[in-house]
């Protein structure tokens, strides 16, 4: 599977070694940005190069992005049709695995301060690890989100 990954500047350090975890796992990793950390950026210019790459192939794409909280990244994307992130900033892991199940979850929202390297690579395993399973009443709650319901 094709990963997209973007950060900020406060997701910055943990997202390079998001970079290598991830590609230990057997998947394709693209890096979106920010390339060097700069206090001034912001998180919209980085996130939605992931969020756009991400519906130009569905099927075989997601996405992860970390900020400081890893909110306004998730509410950022979530401004785009087909696209239902997630956010994580520790606590149960089944939060994403139902995000996951249940939701189709495409992007994958991390708290960057709240998350220690070995929580995110946890988190990041059962996100990419739990498929959806499709129940018709998902996929029309899904389909309804598209709709703008």
């Amino acid at each position: 599977m094709q990963i997209y990954i973007a950060s900020d500047h406060a997701g910055f350090e943990l997202k390079s070694h998001l970079l290598k975890f991830v590609e230990s796992l057997g998947h394709t990793v693209i890096d979106k940005g920010p390339f060097s950390k700069d206090e001034r950026d912001d998180y919209p210019d980085f996130v939605r190069l992931v969020a756009e790459d991400i519906l130009k192939e569905p099927n075989s794409s997601r996405g992860i992005i970390l900020g400081r909280s890893g909110q306004g990244e998730a509410v950022a994307v979530n401004r785009y049709k087909g696209i239902r992130a997630a956010v994580y900033y520790g606590g149960d892991l089944g939060v994403i695995k139902h995000s996951r199940e249940d939701n189709d979850s495409n992007i994958l929202s991390l708290g960057a301060e709240f998350l220690t390297p070995t929580e995110m690579e946890n988190a990041v395993d059962v996100w990419l690890r739990t498929s959806f399973t499709g129940a018709e009443r998902h996929v029309r709650r899904i389909n309804k989100l598209d709709e703008g319901h």
